[in-house]
């Protein structure tokens, strides 16, 4: 399939790379997100990815969060992405635009509106015209600002993501998708280039092979693995035959990697989530990576080169070396091509498997020499990719040995012409980053001795300490080496080797944290919207609500009954019944027994239902956690009666005969491990039932057919087909006659399975009331009367305390860390809901800190919703902790 190429609007793609701004560009890319930051501090954060020496921040432009409500849109404040482009310009950078419809990025529902899935016909990111529909609703409103701020006329934007990730989704029609999507932001008025990345390395699977859609790669390898560049080079070999360059629009945030990136071919470096931010509000997702149910925290933060709260750390000063090598080798490496055979080297530490190596535009190449060891103790490695060297280590390169600093990547230059830099001559072998070049002296960067061999004059130069260059000369050359803390201040060099720095950057040092005790208590708590009667729960989003939660009361007669089965709950359920708190239920959608033997005949039960975030990522593990699931309390069942069913199942498969042998389940005995064995049974339940599955390790089939007539031998349609897994090992049944079919591979040292059947019968006549997160954030940010309280405040589980905190003013912001036990902690400030952390017995998460919350400065007033959970221990706040994140 053919794709075009160059583009008549002044941004040009071909295997040679990108062109632009009248010539040829490397573009290193820093993820930052203006619905992750303050409004007050977008300006700065852009202007501190453009001192990295970066030149591009890729921004996702999230549906929900502009479509707040079905038909309701905003663009204004915290959401004017406009303004939010507009500065990116003013800041000198260029943007790659991702509006997805969906985008990923650990957002609620990945930044498709929850209401979608309230139409059981629309299915998220198909070829579907529901769908479609609303996603021209969004891109509508979205397109027309970012074609009207595209790259060479009126702004920024150099390039169009359409979807993300599609590879790792089960789209059944990606041509047509993609088609449709292109098709849209053509109609638009989109000229630049339009791209499609792929999460796993499917570059059809990503892209549907649509003309005009052109592939990119986000790549995410362990940052010590060998196997690096051989992986990225296949996918610059494979773009290269397309015409296309290698574009990497997500990867690790190390620039020891990213360097190995460069070296295999790659034009665009977008690390993702360099410059981190916050999740505000109820906008962090469920079901990340990892466990199943893993919650996305407040703070958004995988260690970028820019903390969430602005702090830079030592990766920023890594980025800005590696951009003065670009500046410095400019159009020669913008140009430059992947090359082989490859310079030999050897090593005495553990490196790369396979370097990489470009062969520059107009002669030499540039080298990269992974060090993979630590930084302690002296190079013990055997070879390349074999060794366990730490400490400095030696390379040998074309015969010279060259010191290599252990965790590093340097970029070493190999019979490169210096005529461009005003000598006559050729730059045999440098050992170091190449920082400054110009009419008489190169500047290098390293911490260890720095090798240069100009002509056939070699010399070395030791390792330079911060404040003190280090200089030689070398066929009329003048050779300065500077510590990396002072090649980030470089500011200008003279012929005979002076150079001059910035001043460096003054010390911070952080308060120590302060204690908060005093609080008031109000004596209201937020009023609840009455959602009415129901026969069955409702989801939460059919009650309206699409972030928030809802609350669902009933009673029902417990007698004779032991247990509870909840089925479908999602996300945080506090579930109470006869008076009694349960633990805290965070399983999303897995089935869940309940003991209650301790209550009998009417008792009232009460669930809080509370929206952590939907999907992002589309998880066939758990209910709750596949992409448009809905949220809400499920269906709660009384157990009427239970029954062991794992006796007298038939057995199909392998050399099993018929009559069709009768054994228990999983117990079939062949020599043909791993193939699949298909054991049936007639199950009859008189009401609605669920068949248990106990002892699942690996998933298992289970199909469910009509099971009259009653003969082993009889084929009849399925009813239902079901995956049946650890996660989530249960399967529903309507009452009646049903045959089971449960295949596995055989697995005769696996530990067997058993299976129950359970009789139920559902719990009914629910009320329901409900509170969305504007209502929330409207009762939190009136001003109302208190009492103070002095901490710690103990609470019942289930009980809730609106706290109004007193706070002092704060340059950068404050940083407030409940210290608590079995609570959960909502906060408000500036009008918006903050974000929420949870101390005690909880879940999984994932992101930046998940015990802090964040106020902004200038965001005035703080109120916390207090809300103690059942658990091991007894809900407490002790204390908060004020922190200052200047």
């Amino acid at each position: 399939m053919s794709h075009p190429t160059t583009l008549d609007q002044g941004i040009a793609l071909d295997a040679r790379g990108i062109r632009f701004e009248g010539g040829p560009q490397l573009v290193l890319c820093a993820s930052l997100f203006y619905f992750r930051l303050p409004r007050e501090q977008w300006r700065a954060r852009l202007a501190q990815v453009r001192a990295s020496g970066y030149t591009c921040v890729d921004v996702y432009l999230p549906w929900n969060f502009h479509e707040t409500a079905p038909g309701r849109w905003s663009f204004e404040g915290r959401r004017d992405v406009a303004a939010f482009l507009d500065l990116a310009q003013e800041e000198g950078l260029y943007v790659i635009a991702r509006p997805g419809p969906y985008i990923c990025s650990e957002w609620d529902g990945g930044a498709l509106p929850a209401w979608l899935g309230l139409d059981p016909q629309l299915r998220v990111r198909q070829h579907e015209p529901r769908f479609l529909d609303r996603v021209t609703a969004w891109f509508d409103q979205a397109l027309p600002l970012l074609a009207e701020r595209q790259y060479p006329a009126n702004g920024p934007v150099i390039m169009v993501q359409l979807e993300n990730e599609l590879d790792f989704f089960d789209c059944e029609d990606r041509t047509g998708y993609l088609t449709a999507l292109r098709d849209q932001a053509v109609r638009h008025g989109i000229t630049v280039p339009l791209i499609a990345c792929s999460g796993q390395g499917d570059l059809e699977g990503a892209t549907g092979d649509v003309p005009g859609v052109v592939p990119a790669c986000n790549f995410y390898p362990d940052d010590d693995s060998p196997h690096i560049e051989p992986e990225v080079r296949r996918y610059a070999e494979l773009l290269a035959e397309r015409d296309l360059p290698l574009l990497i629009t997500e990867t690790n945030r190390r620039h020891r990697t990213l360097r190995r990136l460069l070296a295999s071919g790659a034009s665009l470096i977008a690390p993702y989530l360099q410059s981190s931010g916050w999740n505000f509000g109820y906008t962090p997702s469920a079901g990340n990576w990892g466990r199943p149910g893993n919650l996305m925290s407040h703070g958004y933060d995988f260690g970028g080169y820019v903390s969430s709260t602005g702090t830079e750390r030592p990766e920023y000063a890594e980025a800005q070396i590696l951009a003065r090598v670009i500046d410095t080798l400019g159009p020669r490496l913008a140009l430059a091509t992947p090359t082989g055979p490859h310079t030999p080297v050897t090593t005495d530490f553990p490196t790369s498997s396979s370097p990489s190596a470009l062969r520059l535009d107009g002669g030499g190449r540039l080298l990269a020499v992974p060090h993979l060891g630590t930084r302690t103790g002296t190079g013990t490695g055997t070879g390349a990719g074999t060794g366990t060297g730490t400490g400095t280590g030696t390379a040998v390169v074309n015969g010279v040995p060259v010191a290599v600093a252990a965790d590093s990547c340097p970029l070493m230059l190999v019979d490169v012409p210096l005529r461009p830099w005003g000598h006559d001559g050729t730059l045999t072998l440098a050992s170091a980053d190449l920082v400054a070049a110009g009419e008489g002296a190169l500047v290098f960067s390293s911490e260890v001795p720095v090798t240069v061999v100009v002509g056939d004059t070699r010399v070395v130069i030791p390792a330079p300490a911060a404040g003190a260059p280090r200089r030689a000369t070398a066929a009329g050359l003048t050779l300065v080496a500077l510590a990396p803390a002072d090649a980030v201040r470089l500011r200008s060099t003279d012929r005979n080797g002076t150079v001059r720095l910035d001043a460096p950057a003054p010390a911070r040092h952080a308060p120590a944290p302060v204690a908060v005790r005093r609080a008031r208590r109000r004596a209201d708590t937020a009023p609840e919207r009455a959602a009415g009667r129901h026969e069955l729960p409702p989801t939460l989003e059919s009650l309206g609500v699409y972030r928030g939660r809802g609350t669902y009361r009933t009673t029902t007669d417990l007698t004779g009954v032991d247990e509870l089965l909840l089925v479908g709950a999602a996300d945080i359920v506090d579930l109470s019944v006869a008076g009694r708190a349960r633990p805290t239920i965070a399983d999303f959608g897995a089935t869940r027994r309940i003991d209650v033997r301790e209550a009998t005949g009417s008792v009232d039960v009460e669930a809080v239902v509370e929206i952590w975030g939907h999907a992002n990522f589309d998880d066939a593990r758990l209910p709750a956690l596949r992409l448009g699931a809905l949220r809400g309390l499920g269906t709660l069942w009384t157990v009427r009666e239970t029954a062991d069913v794992s006796a007298l199942w038939s057995v199909h498969g392998h050399w099993a005969g018929r009559p069709a042998p009768l054994r228990e389940l999983g117990g079939w005995s062949s020599t043909r491990v791993g193939l699949p064995v298909t054991y049936t049974r007639e199950i009859r339940s008189a009401t609605a039932a669920a068949l248990h599955l106990k002892g699942v390790v690996e998933p298992v089939r289970v199909t469910v057919t009509d099971g009259e007539p009653h003969t082993v031998d009889t084929v009849h349609e399925p009813l239902t087909v079901h995956t049946v897994h650890a996660e989530d090992p249960w399967v529903p049944l309507p009452a009646g006659t049903h045959r089971i079919s449960v295949t596995l591979p055989h697995h005769p040292s696996g530990g067997g399975l058993r299976a129950e059947l359970l009789g139920l019968e559902p719990v009914t006549d629910w009320m329901c009331s409900a509170q969305d997160d504007d209502q929330l954030t409207g009762f939190a940010t009136e001003a109302a009367p208190g009492q103070e309280v002095l901490l710690p405040l103990a609470l019942a589980p289930g009980e809730e305390a609106w706290l109004d905190i007193d706070l002092p003013a704060s340059h950068g912001g404050l940083l407030l860390r409940p210290d608590g036990t079995q609570i959960r902690v909502t906060g408000w400030a500036g009008g918006e809901c903050v974000g929420r952390v949870w101390a005690g017995d909880r879940p999984d998460f994932s992101g930046g800190d998940a015990n802090v919350l964040w106020i902004p400065p200038g965001w005035s007033g703080l109120t916390l919703l207090v809300r103690g959970a059942a658990g091991p221990e007894v809900p407490e706040l002790r204390t908060l902790w004020l922190e200052s994140s200047d």
